[in-house]
């Protein structure tokens, strides 16, 4: 259980609260998150998928690990919980990025790593005054059958008001929880009350949760053979580096690469660096620290470092997904189109407590390769745009030349 964690939480994941999310970056009613690995791929990296949760900047306060581990083995030894000590010290740091996960819901982050899930196809994110909307909804999942379409308002799940709960609290009722009201029996084919809003309609459904996969990467073809290609990647599951290279062999070499990062919730910081490899021929990725410590990630060639890419983001593009756009950036290797993203560049290490619960404590961060801070900064865009992102984008994409 060694090596760094990065997750794009908004908020730090308490015991008794929804606990199925995924470390980084989906916090979706079951996608995969990533941690950090040393050795895995070559490079160290954030593991999975976490929440769009913009506006919620991350605070610069982390929990002391040595005094989570102190805590979580005293009170084992005198027979108390010792993960319920550490959470007590974690809760007290009032890092938001940290977090004491039991034996099982570590298995089931395991699990989601491999971009698999029982759930019913929706991502969420926290807007404004604590309202819960829909940022994603799968394809051919049961959201996408019942209508449920991004933006829409999550009022509440089983009759359980939503606004103002953790997004991690509300998605472990979509998911069904454990230790919520539908016990060991949530699992494929039981039922979830979903009480909905959209502008001034608002109505319930019932949906059953089912067998899912995420699809983190989507890759648009043009019509023509030389027009742009556009990959967009959601989130940074095992595999998805292998996809992005094999989207980037199939591409035109003559129209482009459009990668679409927004939204990306992040996710394996190891598959972030291996979909940068796809787009340079070696070289640096991203440093990062643990406790002064520093390390760095490094692409794997060969790439196509010559086919023009232009690189799309937003305030919902996290952690890893701001680690690639950084990493294409500073090595010239991209122009960066749209808004400045939600700024996830700190580092937490797992470490299993006695009582066989793992701890997440933040550790360190991680920079660009010009050594550009990212955590409560974000990347800004070459060419910041809102309204209109994309096709500003495929228009910068047309005047840089075609590749070889």
């Amino acid at each position: 259980m060694s090596g760094p964690c990065s997750y794009d939480r908004p908020r730090r994941i308490r015991r008794g609260a929804a606990l199925t999310l995924v470390f980084a970056s989906v916090l979706a009613t079951g996608a995969a998150t990533g941690t950090w690995s040393d050795s895995a791929e070559g490079a160290a990296g954030a593991r999975g998928p976490g929440p769009t949760a913009a506006g919620l900047a991350p605070t610069d306060r982390t929990a002391d690990r040595t005094d989570v581990e102190r805590a979580a083995s005293q009170a084992f030894e005198d027979g108390k919980s010792g993960s319920k000590a550490a959470d007590e010290v974690v809760s007290r740091s009032g890092d938001r990025w940290s977090a004491i996960y039991t034996p099982g819901e570590f298995e089931d982050f395991q699990r989601q790593l491999d971009g698999r899930y029982i759930g019913v196809g929706l991502w969420l994110r926290q807007a404004a005054g604590g309202r819960i909307v829909v940022s994603r909804v799968q394809p051919d999942s049961p959201a996408a059958r019942a209508g449920i379409a991004v933006g829409d308002r999550l009022r509440a799940v089983d009759g359980r008001a939503s606004q103002g709960r953790p997004v991690t609290e509300v998605v472990g009722r979509l998911r069904g929880d454990a230790k919520g009201p539908h016990g060991p029996s949530a699992a494929a084919g039981t039922p979830v009350e979903l009480d909905l809003q959209r502008g001034d309609r608002r109505w319930r459904t019932t949906l059953y949760r089912t067998r899912l996969r995420t699809q983190n990467v989507t890759t648009a073809r043009p019509a023509g053979a030389d027009g742009p290609t556009r990959i967009k990647i959601t989130a940074f599951a095992k595999g998805t580096g292998e996809e992005v290279r094999r989207a980037v062999r199939g591409a035109s070499p003559h129209g482009g690469l459009l990668l679409d990062l927004r939204g990306n919730t992040g996710g394996l910081v190891t598959e972030a660096v291996a979909s940068a490899a796809a787009f340079l021929d070696g070289g640096l990725v991203a440093t990062y620290d643990v406790r002064g410590s520093q390390r760095a990630l490094y692409a794997e060639p060969p790439g196509n470092p010559r086919i023009p890419l232009v690189v799309l983001v937003d305030g919902g593009t996290m952690s890893a997904g701001e680690l690639l756009a950084g990493a294409l950036q500073d090595r010239g290797r991209a122009v960066v189109v749209g808004s400045p993203t939600f700024g996830k560049g700190s580092v937490q290490m797992p470490r299993e407590l006695p009582d066989g619960s793992v701890a997440e404590v933040t550790v360190g961060h991680y920079r660009t390769p010009s050594g550009r801070a990212v955590d409560g900064r974000g990347i800004t865009p070459d060419l910041i745009v809102g309204d209109g992102a994309e096709k500003r984008a495929r228009t910068v994409l047309s005047g840089l030349g075609t590749g070889a």
